[in-house]
């Protein structure tokens, strides 16, 4: 019985995912096309503040461009996000090295998706206490097992994700917490459902540095398939409310607050587009051509556009 509810839960998996597997595949050819450079080190955001940014690798293998940081206090140093495998953390552990020997206390996944949480085992092993809103471990209970799964039909093979296990956050709260490094406190906000359910920021006030997770991706055509599109609208805006001058996204460069008026007007339209054209047809690959027509050049993850389509409008017209 327990073997043929694993196989019940593989196949759901499978079917959930499947329509996106091309997009990715197709994704992963363009990027490998673009470039065979290595990835940039950490890049120095502010005092004490490091951070991935502006991959040109947005492959599978290289966590498909997602960025991730870290805080350094007197006490110890704060990581944001973990990247999509152990050996992308352990790179990213050698480059946390370059810039301090501190010990690393909290890691903050910003959301449960798998470009930002499966490197967190590394971590673990180091001692850092994993964080999450109270939604992303909750998402991450329920598709542990599938977050390792997707890898597979994403291309990524056993040996790119050898001694990588899904870790559970250990700590988590509703609605904001607040992390002590002695001599600098980080806020860490839950931004409300945005591109996840439990999509959080985390706010360096000392040095008016924000990383914003995947509910900013600059440069890059979002994946909004556990999206809520009106709750993303009120996150970028808490985003713009605040006084902040360095934004992380989740993908792409470093940014400032017209980048999140980007996103926010990107949203937008394509909300108002999609339910304009899907009164018309029920072509998702259609749809897609004539929305991208009206959205914004973006250099990443066009594929998206088709099954962000399919996840948020096709399936509800069928309710």
């Amino acid at each position: 019985m327990i073997n043929e509810e694993k196989e019940m839960t593989k196949t759901k998996v499978a079917a959930k995912y499947s329509f996106i597997t091309v997009a990715f595949c197709l994704v992963m050819l363009a990027a490998f096309a673009c470039t065979a450079s290595a990835q940039p080190g950490l890049t120095k955001i502010a005092e004490g503040v490091y951070s991935y940014v502006d991959s040109k690798d947005p492959s599978p293998a290289h966590s498909f461009g997602a960025n991730a940081g870290i805080v350094i206090g007197k006490d110890g140093i704060v990581v944001v996000d973990t990247l999509i495998s152990a050996k992308e953390a352990q790179r990213f552990i050698k480059d946390i090295r370059t810039v301090s020997d501190k010990p690393i206390r909290y890691v903050v996944d910003t959301h449960d998706h798998l470009d930002h949480v499966l490197g967190s085992s590394e971590f673990a092993k180091l001692g850092a206490v994993i964080i999450a809103q109270a939604g992303t471990k909750t998402a991450m209970v329920k598709n542990g097992d599938g977050l390792l799964q997707r890898a597979k039909y994403f291309g990524l093979n056993d040996k790119a994700m050898s001694g990588t296990t899904v870790v559970i956050p250990s700590l988590t709260f509703s609605d904001a917490m607040e992390l002590d490094l002695g001599d600098r406190k980080i806020e860490v906000i839950h931004a409300g459902p945005s591109h996840t359910g439990g999509s959080s920021i985390v706010y360096v006030p000392d040095s008016k540095t924000l990383f914003a997770g995947d509910i900013l991706f600059t440069d890059y055509h979002p994946n909004m398939r556990d999206g809520d599109i009106q709750g993303w609208v009120k996150a970028l805006d808490l985003i713009a409310s605040m006084d902040v001058i360095s934004i992380i996204p989740g993908h792409g460069p470093l940014s400032t607050k017209k980048d999140v008026a980007d996103m926010k007007n990107y949203l937008i339209a394509f909300d108002a587009k999609v339910k304009e054209l899907s009164g018309k047809s029920g072509d998702p690959e259609y749809i897609a051509s004539e929305v991208k027509k009206t959205l914004p050049s973006r250099q990443y993850f066009d594929m998206f556009i088709a099954s962000n389509i399919k996840a948020l409008y096709m399936q509800n017209t069928k309710k």
